[in-house]
């Protein structure tokens, strides 16, 4: 059995593939010869990008942790989005894809925020920023002096 860590911890996964039965035999032959790494190049051509990311969060397979049960192998590479999942016992095989949710830049305004403060002095606009700060704001930031 392999055994990886991985270089930075992730937290939060969508499902790019999940395979059983029949589709998920020739997989687990391929990990049995060539080892799981063989298995997720191939498994890889699965992942569509942002399409990938749409399909799972509308069908809700985002997960805080690799899902894997007693019978399973996990792997995950060094260096890799991916894991694999896969079961002898009950003949499946799944590759996961990290998946960071970026939020919008705190730092630049959106077009109805960048609206409202058109017009405004920069004075009036760090007296704003110091006095309401927004919890999305981090606490580093807070009472510090604004210069623009």
């Amino acid at each position: 059995m392999y055994v990886f860590e991985r270089d930075e911890p992730s937290t939060r996964w969508i499902s790019v593939v999940f395979l059983q039965g029949e589709e998920a035999e020739e997989l687990l032959g391929t990990i049995e010869r060539e080892g799981p790494i063989a298995a997720i190049y191939r498994l890889r051509e699965y992942d569509h990008g942002d399409a990938t990311i749409e399909t799972a969060l509308a069908n809700g397979y985002v997960y805080d942790a690799v899902p894997a049960g007693s019978t399973d192998h996990t792997i995950e590479p060094f260096g890799s989005p991916y894991a694999l999942t896969y079961s002898n016992t009950f003949g499946y095989v799944s590759l996961l894809r990290r998946y960071e949710d970026k939020p919008e830049s705190e730092l630049v305004p959106t077009a109805s925020r960048a609206l409202a403060l058109a017009g405004r002095s920069p004075r009036t606009f760090a007296d704003e920023w110091q006095s309401n700060p927004t919890s999305a704001m981090q606490p580093a930031r807070l009472n510090r002096s604004v210069a623009l």
